[in-house]
C-alpha cells in the first residue's frame, strides 16, 4: 500500500483477496477501518476501483487498484472521558469491577470523538482502566454486549487482574448467564453447538453453519456452544435462562433463532413483535445478561454477581404473567 496524499490511500488487490466483496476487502486490507466506516466511505463515493465508483457488494479481482479518499480513523484510541455516562456498579474491589450496561448504550466507541458509550464512563469512574484491556478503546473490558442487550460486564482494574481473568475465560471458568424471552414453548433444557460465521451478505448479521449453509472455501468458522433452560412459560412465549462460557457476536440470538425460538423483539433474526393489545411495547430484543460467575483474579474465591431485569423487560414479563 502506498500513500498518494494526506487523505488518499491506494491499494492493489492480491490473489488472497480476489473474489471478496468490496466492503469486506476494505475492512481486511485496512484493519483500522470499521465496517460502519467502510460503508460510509462507499456511500459517500470516496472509494474507487480502477478509477470507477463501485458498490459495496461488488467483487474485487486480483490486480485491481483500489483508491480510498478521506481521513481514516486512527488504528486505536482511548475513549474520551464522559462524566454524563452513569456507570452502575454491581461489584467492586481493587482488582475488578462488574458493571451493569443499560440497553441502547454501546460498550465502546468506534470513533475517537464518540461519547456516550460505557467505555467513556468507565475512564471517569475507574481512570486506571485506561491502561488495561485488549485495546485502548475497551478500557478494562473482558467481554462486550450488543448495544441493545442490557446487563453485566466484567471490568479489570489492573493489568495483572486482566491477564488472570482472560486466562480464566480461556479455561471456561467464567460463566455468563442471560435471561431471554423467546417465541414459542420450550419444555426442556438443552444445548446447541453450531459454529457461527459473519453473514455472507449482511455485515450486521451472523449465521449458524448448518447443513444448509454453503461457505466459500477457506472461510473461518467459530465454534459456539449455548446451554438453555426454560424458566417459565408465558403465553405464546418462554422465558429461558441461557449460559455461555465464551461467546461469539450475536451467539445467543442466532442459536435460539436456529432452534426456531428467536428472541422477542429481535427483528434482525426474525423475532416476533409483541401484540399491540398487550399494553406494553418493547423497543429492543429481550436479552439481559443477568449473572456472571468467575474466580477472583487475586484470591481465587468464586465471585457471583447478579442483575435484575431492567424496567422495560420486567414490564413485559409482568403483563404476560397477568394474562396467563
Amino acid at each position: 500500500m502506498t500513500t498518494e496524499a494526506t487523505d488518499t490511500q491506494t491499494l492493489t488487490v492480491t490473489e488472497a483477496h480476489a473474489g471478496k466483496r468490496l466492503d469486506r476487502y476494505l475492512v481486511d486490507a485496512l484493519p483500522e477501518l470499521s465496517r460502519a466506516r467502510a460503508r460510509e466511505l462507499l456511500d459517500e463515493g470516496q472509494v474507487r476501483v480502477n478509477n470507477r465508483r463501485m458498490r459495496k457488494g461488488d467483487v474485487v479481482s486480483a490486480g485491481d487498484t483500489v483508491t480510498v479518499q478521506g481521513a481514516l480513523p486512527p488504528k486505536d484510541f482511548s475513549p474520551l472521558p464522559d462524566p454524563s455516562v452513569a456507570v452502575t456498579v454491581r461489584y467492586e474491589d481493587a482488582a475488578v469491577a462488574v458493571v451493569d450496561k443499560p440497553a441502547g448504550m454501546a460498550t465502546h466507541p468506534l470513533r475517537p470523538d464518540e461519547l456516550g458509550t460505557l467505555a467513556n464512563g468507565l475512564v471517569v469512574r475507574f481512570p486506571e482502566t485506561a491502561a488495561v484491556g485488549y485495546r485502548p478503546r475497551e478500557p478494562g473490558v473482558l467481554h462486550r454486549l450488543d448495544t441493545d442487550t442490557s446487563g453485566l460486564i466484567v471490568v479489570a482494574r489492573t493489568k495483572a487482574a486482566f491477564e488472570t481473568l482472560r486466562e480464566s475465560m480461556r479455561a471456561g471458568q467464567v460463566n455468563k448467564r442471560y435471561l431471554a424471552l423467546v417465541e414459542g414453548r420450550i419444555a426442556a433444557e438443552g444445548s446447541i453447538e453450531v459454529p457461527l460465521v459473519p453473514h455472507r451478505k449482511d455485515p450486521k448479521r451472523v449465521e449458524a453453519v448448518t447443513e444448509h449453509v454453503r461457505l466459500r472455501a477457506g472461510t473461518k468458522t467459530y465454534p459456539a456452544l449455548t446451554y438453555y433452560r426454560p424458566v417459565r412459560p408465558l403465553g405464546d412465549y418462554t422465558l429461558v435462562e441461557v449460559e455461555l462460557e465464551s461467546a461469539f457476536r450475536h451467539q445467543v440470538r442466532v442459536h435460539l433463532a436456529t432452534l426456531g425460538h428467536p428472541l422477542v423483539g429481535d427483528t434482525l433474526y426474525r423475532g416476533p413483535v409483541l401484540p399491540a393489545d398487550l399494553g406494553v411495547t418493547l423497543e429492543r430484543h429481550f436479552l439481559h445478561a443477568s449473572e456472571v460467575v468467575f474466580p477472583h483474579p487475586v484470591t481465587g474465591v468464586e465471585v457471583r454477581v447478579t442483575s435484575p431485569l431492567p424496567d422495560d423487560l420486567a414490564a413485559v414479563v409482568g403483563r404476560l404473567r397477568a394474562g396467563t
